[in-house]
């Protein structure tokens, strides 16, 4: 039976920029720093960078959504926007999100709210989704 999420790789081109990126726009706690990755801690996710040219971007919705408090919202929101990375979409989900590009363009996103916040939304709002709890 699958426990949880173990940890999160992202293929980079330049690992010297992703991890400055992840350091000091993110915050990300790193662990570890070698030739062709880095180690980081995101909260309780072990989260990776593994230096790969073959990197190509993706053209669909997948992201990786992160955390933070509504407190700290704007901080974050501000210190990702100054990085100059890219906003790939605008918020269209109940709660406070913020859809950006790390530098080799995986597509992210800070997020306020847990998915418990999202199922009640869908519920009071009429979805027609089928709900499991």
């Amino acid at each position: 039976m699958i426990t949880g999420l173990n940890h999160i790789t992202l293929a980079v081109t330049d690992l010297e920029r992703s991890f400055a990126f992840y350091c000091d726009v993110l915050q990300f706690k790193p662990l570890c720093h070698w030739h062709k990755g880095a180690y980081f801690l995101a909260g309780d996710l072990w989260f990776c960078l593994n230096s790969d040219d073959k990197r190509v971007p993706a053209s669909d919705y997948t992201h990786y959504a992160f955390t933070v408090s509504e407190m700290d919202f704007p901080l974050i929101e501000e210190r990702i926007l100054q990085s100059g990375a890219v906003i790939f979409q605008e918020n269209k989900s109940p709660g406070r999100s913020l859809y950006f590009l790390d530098p080799d363009g995986h597509k992210l996103e800070i997020h306020a709210g847990t998915w418990r916040d999202r199922i009640e939304h869908m519920k009071q709002h009429g979805s027609k989704a089928v709900f499991f709890e």
